[in-house]
């Protein structure tokens, strides 16, 4: 069982920057997992936002430039750095985490462990 919780989210003016953390737990160790981040906001479906596996980074074209994914082995963690944020950005994120495959697959699907979220707010 994965445990993940999210955590960095609040308000920011359009511009501004935030670093989201995700801490995984649970005798899991994230170098055996793919993560990702995902975002829903008011009204809308759940849509991806970045994902990390052993190898690459994927991200969404609306985040591409702006958003860093990345993760701390040791620390069980993983990270998103937003900059440059703007108010479309603002939505409920989610950590997320599947289990390695030697099979390739969409970074965007398949997720079996997610965390609760962590709001973001971007005024204008």
């Amino acid at each position: 069982q994965v445990q993940l919780v999210e955590s960095g989210g609040g308000l920011v003016q359009a511009g501004g920057s935030l670093r989201l953390s995700c801490a995984a737990s649970g005798r899991t160790f994230i170098s055996n997992y793919d993560m990702g981040w995902f975002r829903q906001a008011p009204g809308k479906e759940r849509e991806f936002v970045a994902a990390i596996t052993w190898d690459s980074t994927y991200y969404a074209n609306s985040v591409k430039g702006r958003f860093t994914i990345s993760r701390d082995n040791a620390k069980n963690t993983v990270y998103l750095q937003m900059n440059i944020l703007e108010p479309e950005d603002t939505a409920v994120y989610f950590c997320a985490a599947r289990p390695r495959t030697s099979y390739i697959r969409a970074p965007n699907s398949d997720y079996d462990y997610w965390g609760r979220g962590t709001q973001v707010t971007v005024s204008p």
